[in-house]
Parts: structure tokens; C-alpha cells; sequence
């Protein structure tokens, strides 16, 4: 008689359902360990979540930002991952002029285009092509670097749905069974473009940006470079397997690590108006544009900043 041995498990902590969500209470810190929570003085910060999410008032976007609010808001945004101002109504130049405060800018040939290079322009709804973004996904991790971060404007909103929707992946990470961060801390992933664009183009186009984006490997779990903080580094439009495990059991873990993303808990969801601002942090997160607004249309801009290597 052969035995043939039963595939390694995702989970081995009777704390967690099969579906791999913890029932109960989360470990939900918001700062760093040691962090001490200080107030702002040069805006008003409203929390939008309880770990992810904050509105910032007073601000006007369209000045030029003096060293002590880029200081200060770099801070907000390390705290609180993604923050909301609202009724900017930047122009595209604006727009760049804020977000290049944080380093250079991002082109993306893969994305349509807006007033410039830096600028991708989405339109969707009516008439138009559908949209794709109904996934949880961090931006252009195919890259080496991928983004720092990212600075989006809702010019055109629905008269109901189109909200995005923001996860903490430091909180994804601290809430992982012991014996899965075992598994993966020091495990590298491949992110590849062609998942997450293959649907959107023909071989024409993707065989020649190959050359441009060949796939690359990223750490499952990343560092951040400025808090320290450990967060999970794969999602699922680019993450294809994890480097060195079989692919039935990569493809089992993968599934398992990137649904976590999808515990409420973790997430903040944003109601948009004309004009409104987020930027968030893509290192730190991932997001979730909700495709519920057809056959109204949603038109945004986005500016991308561009990152370091994850480490």
C-alpha cells in the first residue's frame, strides 16, 4: 500500500476558522510599537477608522507647502495611512505639485494618460470600458520600486456608490498565526504585470512592455522604510507565487494571505464628492475601488510617487 503525504497546511492554530479569518477580537495597533501619540498643530485630523483613515482640515493643497506641514502631514499619513481632504478641486498641475513634495514622480505607459506623463486618468461607467479595479491591489508592485504612494482627485463622481475602500496591511500582518509568519518571514514573491493587465490588452501590446516590466521579486512581508513597521507585501492582481514552494502550495498560501485584506476590520471606506483628495500610503496598504455605480460615470485623476525597493 502507498501513502502518499497530504499537502502542508495554511493554518495549524485552532484559533482560526478554515476560511482563515480570526473570530473575535484583533490585535488593531494603529502606531508603531514605542510610537507616542502626538497631537497635530498645524491642521485639524479627523479619524475616519479606528487604525486606518483620517480626513485633514484646513489645509489648502493648491499653496505650496512649507517644511513644517510637509513635516507634519508626512506624519499623519505614516499614522493613518491614507488621508482625505475635501473639496480641493486641484488641477492637474496642482495636483503634481503636491505630490512631487514626497519625491519624484511615476509614469505609467500602461495606464491612460491625462494632461501629462504623470498623470493617469481614469474614466469609467456609462458608455465606457469596465472597470478592473474591484480587487484588492497595491499599486505597480511589478516594479522594482514600486510607489511610495499615490494622490488621487475625483473629478467626476455618481450621484451614488463609486466609494473606495482602503486596508492596513501592518494590521494584516500582526493578526497572522504564529506558524504562517514562520513560513513566510524571509520568503520572497514574484509580481508580474500580466495578471492584473492581460485583460486589457492584447499580446501587441503586453509581449513589447515585458522588456520594460520583466516580473520581479518583492518580500512577502516588507519593512517600512520610515516607520519599521512589518507588513504583508502580496495582493492580487501582481503576486504570482512564492519563490522556492510547489505551486499547489503556493497558490494555497497566496489565497490565504491575500483575503486578509478583506477583514473589515482593517479597512476604511471613503464616500468621494467632486473635488476631494486621498493620498495614501501604498506601501502600507492596499486598496479597493467599488464598481456599484453603472451606468453613472466616475472620472479621477491619479499622481504616483515613486518608491524605494522593498526591504
Amino acid at each position: 500500500m502507498t501513502v502518499t503525504s497530504s499537502p502542508t497546511p495554511v493554518l495549524r492554530d485552532a484559533r482560526v476558522p478554515a476560511d482563515g479569518m480570526y473570530e473575535g477580537r484583533r490585535t488593531l495597533h494603529r502606531l508603531p510599537e514605542g510610537t507616542d501619540d502626538l497631537p497635530y498643530e498645524l491642521f485639524e485630523l479627523v479619524p475616519q477608522g479606528r487604525i486606518i483613515g483620517a480626513e485633514v482640515r484646513g489645509v489648502d493643497l493648491s499653496l505650496p507647502l512649507t517644511p513644517e506641514l510637509r513635516k507634519e502631514l508626512n506624519r499623519a499619513l505614516l499614522e493613518w495611512k491614507v488621508l482625505f481632504f475635501r473639496g480641493q478641486g486641484l488641477s492637474s498641475q496642482q495636483q503634481r505639485e503636491f505630490a512631487a513634495n514626497w519625491g519624484e514622480l511615476e509614469t505609467n505607459p500602461l495606464l491612460a494618460r491625462g494632461s501629462s506623463a504623470e498623470v493617469v486618468r481614469f474614466e469609467k461607467g456609462g458608455n465606457g470600458a469596465p472597470t478592473f479595479e474591484n480587487v484588492w491591489h497595491a499599486d505597480v508592485t511589478f516594479r522594482e520600486r514600486p510607489a511610495l504612494g499615490a494622490v488621487l482627485q475625483l473629478h467626476e463622481v455618481p450621484p451614488v456608490g463609486g466609494d473606495t475602500m482602503w486596508a492596513d496591511m501592518a494590521a494584516a500582518y500582526d493578526n497572522l498565526p504564529d506558524t504562517v509568519k514562520a513560513r513566510i518571514d524571509g520568503a520572497t514573491a514574484v509580481h508580474d504585470f500580466i495578471p492584473g493587465f492581460a485583460r486589457f490588452y492584447g499580446p501587441e501590446k503586453l509581449v513589447p512592455m515585458q522588456e520594460q516590466f520583466p516580473p520581479v521579486e518583492h518580500p512577502v512581508v516588507r519593512r517600512h522604510p520610515e516607520t519599521g513597521r512589518r507588513m504583508l507585501f502580496v495582493n492580487t492582481s501582481f503576486t504570482t507565487h512564492i519563490v522556492g514552494m510547489d505551486r499547489d502550495e503556493s497558490d494555497r498560501l497566496l489565497s490565504f494571505l491575500v483575503r486578509q485584506a478583506h477583514v473589515p476590520e482593517y479597512q476604511v471606506r471613503f464616500r468621494w464628492q467632486a473635488g476631494d483628495i486621498a493620498f495614501w500610503d501604498n506601501r502600507a496598504t492596499q486598496h479597493y475601488a467599488v464598481d456599484d455605480y453603472a451606468p453613472h460615470r466616475r472620472v479621477a485623476e491619479r499622481v504616483a510617487i515613486a518608491g524605494d525597493r522593498p526591504f
